[in-house]
């Protein structure tokens, strides 16, 4: 048989293509007008989604760039902190503003030559560079002796918190460079980021920097060293790459041998390093007024208290329950202008103030000294001091009897509320303020010793002690004001001028006391101490009774500048430099210069 004719494959029937159009309800209204309302919303959509988008890219310019300056802005009150134990807070900031000013207007001006020379992205950097902060302000504290208070802080923040700056300036110059300014003139929007830029970082470091100041110390994260590292951990997150892993030498550094963290490691390992000094030092803690410790002599056998730069108070531990001593309401102060404060009770008046219903008031608290003694003599005392940890100290370390009623506030919210509300008056104002080489300027204003005038009573007796040059203008203008508000004062310094010192180096720092009373027509005059006024206390017993009397002669400078008041303190402020500065050469004479820079 003949095979089949294979069949032709059917064809499939052509589909005829046609534009896809929306789908028409034949019983909808179309018409011309609707089809272009519905292009207007479409348009309407698209350009709402544009806007969306053009805001979004917005929002992330100025985000990054505020981010990063708030970043700055607090390293840069981290890094004045962490000069402050080695340097003193006034010698801290003396370069301060000027370099980081120089370092925003580099950085912003090479914004960008670093982005074309870099073979990475600049803020990769940023990372990096707050790690190794840390590492470079520990080297460079164990030259502080030789670099001086002068030059140190200079160049430890040039080499550490400029770059940072710099580098982060022209961060934020390259992401402004995307913000969209079109909407203001061309001279505005050349000028308005730089501009814009700067006032955002100072609004966020002056911000900051009471945040930091307020909450210092209250957890590792809020210390010096701690802050630091908080903030390089910031950087990390806001700019991760694989460069992070050169960090962890930095990061390893600061967490094992920076003995200025505040962990029990680093206490251990600081004290091991101050035993070839005989040193050691109890416990230590960042609060509002600076770096607190407590630091005992073990050759010598005394103990102080340290703030920042400075000494608080101390007292001679090694008598303490022994020989003569045992048995002592008191303890023996190191220095002698702290049993020259308790003579205010050696004023003589009509009639005699009776200790055991006398009332005394203590502005500034120290090592409680004087607090200690006034307790013994069964006076009724109020202490009025800022800084809690400071309290906390001096009653755990040192001889503060509890039996005190203890203000922790600022000297000047308690006065003034203290006048308003009328509160008893004193028989006894003892002004004991003083740390880092400068006086807080607001308690030797006319306003706050007016203050205390309205505060004692009218046979009461005040004492005033001062610290500072001779040589320079403070000095006399702090009598000059404080006698404008009591009538009959006497002025004595702890020790008689170093003449050999003064024509060497012109310079005459030394404590006063100002015992100063409302009587015009009685001029101030001590009675002899009786033994039981002296506590049995050798210290008393050649420092109780004033001795070295100044006289307007012995102030070299001043006479003409006036009295300081609230509204006019740049007489003051002006010279608050130098006077550190002078300050800081002689705590660096009092502990060795290893003791300062290992806390």
């Amino acid at each position: 048989m003949a095979p089949k004719a294979a069949k032709p494959p059917k064809k499939s029937p052509r589909k005829k293509t046609t534009t896809s159009l929306p789908d028409i309800d034949p019983n909808s209204s179309f018409t011309p007008e609707s089809f272009e309302e519905e292009l207007k919303a479409l348009a309407a959509k698209a350009q709402h989604e544009t806007w969306t988008k053009f805001a979004q890219e917005q929002a992330a310019v100025y985000l990054k760039a505020a981010v990063l300056l708030g970043l700055v802005a607090v390293y840069s009150n981290a890094s004045q902190l962490a000069l402050s134990p080695d340097y003193g807070a006034i010698p801290a900031s003396r370069w301060h503003a000027k370099l980081v000013a120089a370092a925003c207007f580099a950085g912003w001006s090479s914004n960008l030559f670093l982005g074309r020379s870099l073979p990475i992205k600049p803020s990769l950097l940023l990372p990096l560079i707050a790690a190794y902060i840390p590492v470079v302000q520990f080297v460079i504290g164990r030259f502080s002796e030789t670099l001086t208070a002068y030059w140190g802080p200079l160049v430890v923040e040039a080499l550490t918190l400029f770059p940072l700056v710099a580098l982060s300036a022209a961060c934020v110059a390259t992401y402004l460079d995307g913000a969209d300014l079109s909407a203001l003139p061309s001279w505005a929007a050349d000028a308005a980021p730089g501009i814009g830029s700067y006032g955002f970082f100072k609004a966020a470091e002056s911000v900051s920097g009471g945040f930091v100041e307020g909450y210092a110390g209250r957890s590792i994260f809020n210390s010096r060293v701690g802050l630091e590292a908080v903030l390089a951990a910031s950087y990390s997150l806001f700019a991760p790459s694989k460069l992070l892993v050169l960090t962890v030498p930095a990061l390893l550094h600061t967490a094992f041998l920076n003995n200025h963290l505040p962990t029990s490691t680093a206490l251990a390992s600081l004290n091991r390093g101050l035993q070839a000094e005989h040193f050691v030092v109890l416990d230590r803690q960042e609060s509002l007024t600076g770096y607190i410790s407590v630091i005992d002599n073990l050759e010598a056998g005394f103990r102080v208290l340290r703030c920042d730069h400075s000494l608080l108070g101390g007292e001679w531990v090694k008598f303490i329950g022994k020989g003569q001593f045992k048995g002592n309401q008191v303890a023996e102060p190191i220095y002698g202008v702290f049993a020259m404060l308790e003579a205010v009770r050696l004023v003589e008046m009509p009639q005699p103030i009776v200790d055991t219903v006398a009332k005394a008031l203590v502005i500034g608290l120290g090592v409680g000294t004087l607090p200690g003694a006034l307790v013994a003599h069964g006076i009724h005392t109020t202490v009025v001091e800022i800084d809690p940890v400071v309290h906390a100290f001096a009653s755990k370390y040192f001889q503060l009897p509890k039996n005190h009623t203890a203000v922790i506030e600022d000297a000047v919210t308690y006065t003034t509320r203290a006048v308003a509300e009328g509160q008893a008056q004193f028989d006894y104002i003892i002004h004991d303020v003083f740390t880092g080489g400068a006086e807080p300027i607001a308690l030797f204003t006319l306003e706050f010793l007016q203050n205390l005038n309205t505060l004692l009573k009218p046979s009461g007796v005040i004492a005033i002690n001062y610290a500072g040059d001779f040589a320079l203008p403070p000095p006399m203008v702090v009598v000059q004001t404080i006698r404008r508000v009591f009538p009959s004062c006497r002025i004595f310094r702890e020790h008689p001028r170093d003449e050999e010192q003064f024509a060497q180096h012109a310079r005459d720092f030394a404590n006063m006391v100002i015992f100063c009373t409302k009587l015009a027509e009685r001029p101030v005059s001590f009675r002899a101490p009786t033994p039981r006024d002296l506590l049995n206390s050798p210290s008393r017993e050649a420092f109780l009774t004033p001795k070295h009397e100044v006289l307007d002669a012995d102030f070299i400078a001043g006479r003409d500048d006036g009295i300081l008041t609230s509204n006019d303190t740049a007489k003051l402020v002006r010279w608050h430099e130098q006077s550190a500065l002078g300050h800081w050469t002689v705590m660096r004479t009092v502990l060795p210069p290893i003791v300062w820079q290992s806390w």
